[in-house]
């Protein structure tokens, strides 16, 4: 206790010293704690908007997963009403799902008649109402509302939506009044080919190029959507388009369409009985993940069903890119902080050893051992470090409730619209703030090791000599 007293008041013996390394360790804490606190925010809400498109787990025939995206027709679960009555009903998996509802994968070519224009798409059949429940999950309540309800009825098979892209593409921006679409215009015509096409006997090229004025009025637009069916015949339905949203990403902004899941088994399937490319599976809790998949694999073995099940990080490759990126940048900047805090208190403490060489020998000759000075001088390298740290986590906390009630708002990875920024620094967060805490108090001891073994190695004579 004697030495934690002495060690206590040596702190304030050069307060000014003292009083800059505690801030430049306090800072270095609060700057890890806020970074790492927009990192977890980050991660949240990435993870909300990717569960509320995709779920958290997917039921797929077994191989799809590797094998069926080039035909996800032929991979389809034909029994997928059995699929969801076996997860619906059973006893440990019901009180954990929040929503279970099938998909349909689709794929072909979307062209408007009235324009004369087309493009390829990839889109995916769901229900309405289901779909639209699962944009409500915000576990984390990152602020975020869910993406915008998508309009369609279970019972409306005809009316779909279409990515931003896909409809500039299409020449749709007028007649689905979208501000923020430039109109239609006419493709580039190479006048050497123009004028060989013009000598080919009863064809009329004089119009090639010119897209022809869509029809007016307030109806909504209608595109059809021509694909192949599970027998590779060709198929045919039409799509009106009664909303528009922005993707995020331009490669899917300008290739998808979402449906209802009867229009897309009609194009897919035909006459043929319909089946699902998928189950999906939203949970009330991500916590619950591996419990919900483990039970999943025994009732399918249980059942012999050949199907397998991937979760949301496998779905979306770009949400474990994205959290490892953050990750890392976290543990670089808080490797550099650490590096920094390593160094200031080895000056400090070695400027306290210079300054107190005669003080060192006074007390070697009164009779304190070697490690006893070395203990005294790893003591207040550490005090330094926990006040610097307590006050660092302090003031990380003040940052933060100042940005959490300040109103800023940001757009965060795969979301298409901002949202509340928030820093976490309270709830699941208090076990990081924790560890950042430790690891610098922890540094700042360490730090203090070099100084202090050379003040415990001096000789009394030459240090009681010291001017």
């Amino acid at each position: 206790m004697m030495m934690l007293k002495i060690a206590f008041r040596n702190i304030f013996r050069n307060t000014r010293r003292s009083l800059t390394t505690t801030m430049t360790i306090a800072i270095g804490t609060a700057a890890a704690l806020l970074f790492g606190a927009f990192t977890l925010f980050t991660t949240y809400g990435l993870q909300t908007s990717t569960v509320q498109r995709t779920g958290h787990l997917a039921i797929y025939r077994d191989g799809f997963f590797n094998y069926g995206a080039g035909n996800p027709a032929a991979w389809g679960i034909t029994d997928y009403k059995g699929v969801l009555d076996l997860v619906e009903t059973d006893p440990l998996l019901k009180p954990l799902i929040a929503v279970a509802t099938p998909t349909q994968s689709v794929g072909g070519i979307a062209g408007n008649p009235d324009s004369g224009t087309s493009k390829t798409f990839f889109g995916v059949g769901f229900v309405p109402s289901d779909r639209d429940a699962m944009k409500h999950w915000n576990e984390y309540g990152v602020g975020s509302t869910g993406l915008k309800r998508s309009g369609l009825s279970d019972d409306d098979t005809s009316k779909g939506l279409l990515g931003m892209g896909l409809v500039r593409i299409l020449g749709l921006c007028e007649r689905t009044h979208q501000a923020d679409c430039p109109p239609a215009r006419a493709a580039p015509v190479d006048p050497i080919k123009a004028a060989e096409l013009s000598k080919i006997p009863g064809q009329d090229f004089s119009g090639l190029g010119e897209a022809s004025a869509a029809a007016g009025g307030d109806e909504e637009p209608r595109i059809d959507l021509l694909g192949a069916t599970v027998n590779g015949a060709p198929n045919v339905v039409g799509l009106v388009v009664h909303r528009v949203e922005y993707q995020g990403v331009k490669e899917l902004d300008e290739n998808y369409v979402g449906m209802n899941i009867g229009l897309a088994q009609q194009l897919v399937y035909g006459r043929a009985p319909p089946a699902a490319t998928a189950v999906v599976l939203q949970l009330n809790r991500t916590e619950d993940l591996d419990r919900v998949r483990d039970r999943l694999r025994s009732l399918f073995k249980a059942h012999r069903l050949d199907l397998e099940v991937r979760d949301f990080t496998e779905l979306n490759s770009f949400y474990p890119q994205a959290v490892g990126m953050f990750r890392s940048i976290f543990f670089f900047i808080s490797a550099i902080i650490g590096v920094v805090v390593l160094f200031t208190i080895a000056n400090a403490m070695s400027m306290s050893v210079i300054e107190r060489t005669d003080e060192i020998g006074t007390t070697r000759a009164m009779g304190v051992r070697r490690a006893g000075v070395r203990r005294l001088f790893l003591l207040e390298g550490g005090m330094i470090g926990i006040l610097g740290a307590t006050v660092g986590v302090g003031l990380a906390y003040a940052i933060g409730m100042v940005v959490n009630s300040a109103g800023l708002t940001w757009t965060p990875p795969s979301s298409v619209q901002p949202v509340p920024l928030k820093l976490y620094l309270f709830g699941g967060a208090l076990y990081d703030v924790a560890i950042v805490w430790a690891l610098l108090a922890g540094v700042a001891t360490l730090a203090s090791w070099a100084p202090a073994g050379r003040a415990a190695r001096l000789s009394v004579v030459d240090a009681l000599r010291h001017v």
